[in-house]
């Protein structure tokens, strides 16, 4: 049984708003919650009264560190989620990620290349976002070169283009410096958002939610795409240009995510499958219900990665730990609602 878009949607809104509270409570040095509808009551309204150094130490904990990197991980889990949805729909694959057409591998290889050849941290995330789109293109350009089906030829470039970074990058890895460079590109592989800072915030912040409003606007476009080609062509869709304008705006907010915080994975496969479960398979209410439950998942489990243990665990590990078992469990139930 689907629940209502009427329910579900002020539900989930309200529960993510409580995770992004709950959150800057949470960390090596906790802040009653207390504290925090003060400090925000004081900031946003000028009401109440708060001790200058109090004021002080909260603006430094939670406006530059906490609630930055909140952020970071909402655009992170809700573009992933949504590109993630778009992708599973527009390739009519219930196994298909953002990483399909090499992004995530390109923007890897273009970040570590930047590590290697360069000290500057825009440098690397200049290459990161570039190579990423370049690994697209490539993929798009093999489907382009060979006549056939459009959306196997498209899966296939994307195989070998994400083979091809990903070979790059065990060369410049091995190339890497062992002491300096290398811990570095490894620990940017693993995924962490301990490297948002607000520049980056700025940075990424208006083309993911831009990205992110785009899709689901389109989102009627990728429900006809999703019965085939050949019925959203009846339907008078403009199949080709369609499908390049979603995967360059799913591009777009996948890249991004590799430039802000390293290689996260899982949260684009799983995010999609959950929220098919709970609102069916009808894209206009399942990509903005992917956004809410991606970004109210990654928030989640940046905390845990925080707070487990007494070092941070990258992200992209505990992505990994709980994804593939849950995706197993929930594997029955999701190629039930895909049907």
């Amino acid at each position: 049984m689907k629940i209502r878009p009427k329910i579900f949607f002020p539900v989930l809104s309200g529960t993510m708003l409580l995770i992004i509270l709950i959150s800057l409570t949470l960390g090596k040095y906790p802040v009653p919650l207390q504290d925090i509808i003060n400090f925000f009551s004081y900031k946003l309204f000028n009401a109440g009264n708060i001790n200058p150094e109090k004021l002080k130490l909260l603006s430094n904990l939670l406006m530059e560190i906490r609630l930055p990197r909140i952020i970071a991980a909402i655009l992170i889990g809700a573009s992933l989620s949504v590109s993630g949805a778009s992708f599973q729909a527009m390739f009519v694959n219930p196994l298909v990620s953002p990483s399909l057409l090499g992004v995530l591998a390109g923007s890897s290889f273009g970040a570590a290349l930047g590590m290697v050849f360069s000290e500057s941290w825009y440098i690397v995330q200049i290459s990161s976002f570039s190579f990423g789109f370049l690994a697209v293109i490539i993929s798009v350009g093999i489907a382009k070169i060979h006549k056939g089906n459009s959306i196997l030829l498209l899966i296939l470039g994307g195989v070998i283009s994400g083979a091809f970074f990903t070979s790059l990058l065990s060369i410049v890895k091995y190339i890497a410096d062992p002491y300096d460079q290398l811990p570095a590109i490894t620990q940017w592989l693993l995924g962490s958002l301990s490297f948002v800072d607000s520049s980056t915030l700025k940075i990424m912040l208006i083309p993911q939610l831009a990205g992110i409003i785009l899709i689901s606007l389109f989102s009627g476009y990728i429900n006809a795409l999703s019965m085939g080609d050949e019925e959203a062509r009846a339907l008078g869709v403009p199949v080709e240009k369609i499908r390049i304008l979603l995967i360059f705006l799913s591009t777009v907010i996948s890249a991004l995510t590799v430039v802000a915080a390293g290689m996260i994975g899982w949260v684009g496969l799983i995010i999609p499958h959950i929220a098919r479960m709970i609102v069916g398979p009808n894209n206009k209410v399942l990509i903005p219900a992917c956004a809410l439950i991606g970004a109210s998942y990654l928030v989640v489990v940046d905390d845990i990665s925080r707070l487990l243990f007494s070092i941070e665990i990258p992200i992209g590990i505990t992505t990994s730990l709980i994804g593939i078992p849950f995706f197993a469990i929930i594997l029955k139930n999701a190629r039930r609602a895909w049907n």
